[in-house]
């Protein structure tokens, strides 16, 4: 009978307040409209009209448990503020010891001038580091000032309007940090560090963030939240994250909730300070809970539903009815209790049903407030959720505010709303403990870490980065080496060999036939039928195969690797149909070579990991003829060997006449060029021009550029396959720059810069880091969260945002060295062929090939922009091209052929 009679009034009551009672569809969709809201905020071109400011608080990193120091804290929120000392250690644990004093601020101070203001907070200040002992030390102190504010750096916040009471003249509109230092200063009798301003939200997010890492919402339940968000077009920049305060009790404010606002809202609205205003806030929060029961209460009175139709004086008075009333009659235990003595205590005589009855108008309320909070957090959930791009998302709300902390059941309720409306999301709420204080000290101490990280890191990456002196000097040296190479006295000693090609000349159009072509420079070979037409419809068509050459055999005997290439040219032909065809080839060769007739090339030294034995001073055409003798399968012409920044150049040439220059920037790097016969000492003649071979990659081998190398730099040299060699080439070539950049996060880890000092073995192994990695993570399209799965994919799964910002810087500035060195070295030859020619200004054209060139996102305009500043009177075109190395070998064998053709007796003159 007690139950049945409880249903009915439940019933009652329910029906009464039909249109407070949200359902779960109503949830989602106010979770939508709130969604939408917060893009709005977060627009810059809309944020002016969005209700949800979504105001950014240029707090950018949670802790990570790696603070250490003294901080002070100032919480400034009410007519009482807190002083803290906050001591942070994390000597293998996480510890903090918090020391605080409460001083008041008398009203007449409260509606004062600013100035008398911000002179009693820093009299109360010094005060309390008198009493610690610790006036003489210059601490950093965070200051949370929860109050309207517009901020524009962490440590600059204006004042938009005051709350709370406060009537402060002169301060709406300035800077409150600005304000509290020139209190402090007018002292004169201490110092502090301001590093950083916060509202309260930010203090708890902070506060529940050191304690629990996914922890990136903050909440005060009915005052505002803030949480953890990378897109903010509010703010210039784009990457990382950013705290934004919500300011989230004016949804509403612009009509998007009118359809499920009731008599009730509307009246406690008409009657507040702010009409039209905050009212999202006045549906929730903790001020207006108890006022929108006593409205009720007293409607249900006068309809005759509640109290035999009686009021009272106390229940007629506007805040009688106090929010702690509504969270004591929840009370499983005493709730019906509480709801007598409350009643009784408005001058009324409830009878046991009227304390039912009220009891249940308090539930409606308190749920109500619970679930629409719910679905407003549960729109911020999806929107980290879709920031990250995950299928689930685990995070963690830090949560204050005493509706939350006190009342019995609304946690449960709004805990419960949350997990219902996003079921792929895993949430732990925690509850704050001195959030504000605490978190404002949070806040300063990861300030004051990420800047000596930041300063440490800089300081790391600073010997990667090249001043144009720096340009200069390395164009300067480049030019003194090339000469060297060029002169037979110096030629031996030299580290850029400069070495002859016996190629005089570039195609004239009138080329034709079929030519085999064979490019060999790496551990991928290709092997090519190229069909070359002249006269009207003057053509290059190519066919061609990629085929592997084994490490065991790039390791193995000179013999094996021949045959194997033997093997692969048997396959292409029978591939093609022309099984036993025997045609001219060209063969390039992208080795450091010496040559004295263009068939012939003598290895000088294997570069690009290579090691096969009995190669190295001998020539590589008769080595190549000696295996096809060998296999008796075909019979195959060596007309030419190149190298592929020859054949670059020349494919360029057939285009663009003006190409005088091949340039590689692959797996290795290396340029060619037209250089006077006169200059060329080691080639008999004076007359007309040869195409030269530099070898550059060698440049540094004698220590011209150990200034500039850094530890890093020697690590990769110290490990790879030849040290000491290629010194230039390691600092600018694909083979080497992702292991470069693995070196370099080594030792940001293991100085506990990067990834919490965490290592992961596959971070370990060397070669790991691939240099492809650098051209996608630099990469304008791709977001920090597909960097971060480049990350998880080197084991580092638990890397964060702030990491792949640093990845990504740290791959910037090592490709953009390369690409400035590269540029450095490319100006000299440019220049060189400008002196030579006696002119004051040079047009040309630089054929361009290679891999990290063609993929990079950034390489070859930083290279252009180098090269235009280091050579201003040249005009340079940089040609980009297709199938160089392989296309130019059989030009250079077309054009070969055409001459021996035409009667000329030597074919080592083009």
């Amino acid at each position: 009978i007690v139950l049945m009679f409880t249903l009915h009034l439940f019933f009652q009551v329910d029906k009464f307040l039909y249109h407070m009672r949200l359902s779960d569809e109503n949830l989602m969709d106010v979770s939508k409209r709130f969604r939408r809201e917060m893009d709005k905020g977060l627009g810059r071109d809309t944020n002016p009209t969005a209700a949800v400011k979504m105001l950014p608080t240029f707090v950018r990193s949670t802790p990570d448990g790696t603070e250490t120091g003294d901080f002070l804290a100032l919480d400034l929120g009410g007519t009482n503020f807190r002083v803290l000392l906050v001591r942070v250690s994390s000597n293998g644990k996480q510890k903090v010891e918090m020391e605080n004093q409460i001083y008041a601020i008398p009203e007449n101070i409260m509606r004062g001038s600013g100035t008398e203001l911000f002179d009693h907070i820093a009299e109360c200040l010094a005060n309390f580091l008198e009493k610690l002992g610790i006036k003489d030390k210059k601490l950093p102190l965070g200051f949370t000032f929860s109050f309207p504010c517009q901020q524009t750096k962490l440590d600059e916040s204006f004042l938009v309007s005051w709350t709370k009471g406060f009537k402060a003249s002169g301060v709406e509109g300035r800077d409150v940090v600005g304000l509290l230092r020139k209190a402090i200063k007018k002292r004169g009798d201490f110092d502090i560090d301001i590093v950083a301003v916060i509202n309260d939200t930010v203090g708890t997010m902070m506060t529940c963030g050191y304690d629990d890492h996914h922890c990136e919402i903050g909440l005060i339940v009915g005052e505002s939240l803030s949480y953890i968000l990378r897109q903010l077009d509010l703010v210039d920049g784009d990457e990382g994250r950013m705290c934004v305060n919500m300011e989230w009790g004016a949804f509403g404010d612009d009509g998007a909730l009118d359809d499920i606002r009731t008599e009730f809202d509307r009246e406690i609205d008409a009657g507040s300070l702010n009409p039209g205003k905050q009212l999202f806030e006045k549906m929730i929060s903790g001020m207006y809970i108890g006022e929108l029961v006593r409205l009720i209460l007293v409607k249900m009175a006068k309809d005759g539903l509640l109290f035999q139709g009686h009021t009272t004086p106390d229940l007629l008075t506007t805040g009688h009815f106090q929010t702690s009333f509504v969270s004591a009659m929840e009370n499983k235990k005493s709730g019906l209790v509480s709801a007598e003595q409350v009643l009784r205590g408005l001058g009324l005589d409830p009878s046991p049903e009227d304390c039912v009855a009220t009891q249940r108008v308090c539930q409606i309320v308190s749920t109500r407030a619970a679930h629409l909070c719910a679905a407003t957090l549960a729109a911020v959930l999806r929107q980290i959720r879709d920031n990250k791009a995950a299928e689930r998302l685990r995070t963690t709300v830090g949560v204050d505010g005493s509706v939350y902390k006190n009342h019995p059941q609304f946690a449960r309720r709004l805990n419960k709303m949350v997990r219902l409306l996003v079921p792929d999301c895993d949430v732990r709420f925690l509850r704050s403990e001195d959030g504000s204080g605490k978190g404002a000290a949070m806040v300063t101490a990861v300030a004051h870490r990420l800047a000596k990280q930041h300063a440490e890191r800089q300081r790391i990456l600073n010997t990667l980065r090249l001043s144009r002196d720096q340009l200069l000097e390395v164009k300067k040296r480049m030019e003194e080496e090339m000469n060297r190479g060029l002169a037979k006295k110096t030629h031996a000693t030299a580290t850029v060999k400069m070495l002859p090609t016996f190629v005089r000349s570039t195609p004239d159009g009138t080329e034709r036939g079929d030519f085999l072509a064979l490019d060999l420079g790496g551990t991928n070979f290709r092997v090519l039928l190229v069909r070359v037409r002249s006269g009207k419809r003057r053509s290059v068509e190519m066919h061609n195969k990629i085929y592997t050459i084994p490490q065991d055999i790039t390791q193995g005997t000179g013999e094996e690797l021949f045959d194997h290439i033997v093997h692969c040219i048997a396959d292409f032909l029978e591939y093609m149909g022309m099984k036993g065809a025997s045609l001219p080839l060209g063969f390039t060769f992208s080795f450091p070579c010496h040559q004295t007739r263009l068939d012939q090339g003598i290895l000088i030294k294997w570069t690009k990991g290579f090691k096969a034995s009995g190669c190295e001073g001998e020539d590589v055409a008769t080595l190549l003829k000696d295996a096809i003798h060998r296999s008796e399968d075909f019979d195959l012409d060596v007309v030419a060997v190149v190298n592929d920044t020859v054949g670059t150049m020349m494919t360029c040439g057939y285009e663009d006449p003006q190409c005088e220059v091949g340039l590689i920037v692959g797996t290795g790097t290396n340029t060619c060029y037209m250089e006077e016969m006169s200059n060329v000492e080691l080639v008999d003649g004076d007359e007309g021009r040869m195409c030269v071979n530099m070898e550059w990659g060698a440049f540094g081998d004698r220590g011209e550029l150990d200034d500039l190398c850094t530890e890093f730099d020697r690590a990769v040299d110290d490990q790879s396959t030849y040290p000491g060699k290629q010194r230039y080439e390691k600092m600018i070539s694909g083979m080497y720059l992702g292991e470069i950049v693995r070196n370099v996060l080594l030792d940001f880890t293991a100085k506990g810069l990067l990834f919490r000092g965490k290592l992961s073995e596959r971070l370990k192994t060397r070669g790991i880091f691939e240099t492809k990695f650098l051209s996608q993570i630099e990469s304008d399209r791709l977001a920090l969260r597909q960097v971060r799965s480049i990350l998880q994919h080197l084991g580092l799964t638990s890397s964060t945002c702030d990491d792949s910002i640093l990845v990504k810087e740290v791959c910037s500035v090592v490709s953009k060295r390369a690409a400035q060195l590269c540029g450095a070295g490319l100006s000299a030859v440019i220049d060189k062929i400008r002196l030579n020619r006696g002119l004051e200004k040079l047009s040309i054209t630089v054929g361009v090939d290679g891999t990290l060139y063609k993929l990079h996102p950034h390489f070859a305009t930083i290279m252009r922009e180098t090269l235009r500043d280091l050579a201003p009177n040249c005009e340079v075109t940089l040609a980009q091209s297709e199938d160089g190395s392989g296309k130019g070998a059989a030009l250079i064998t077309a054009v070969a052929c055409r001459l021996r053709d035409a009667g000329n007796p030597s074919i080592n003159i083009l």
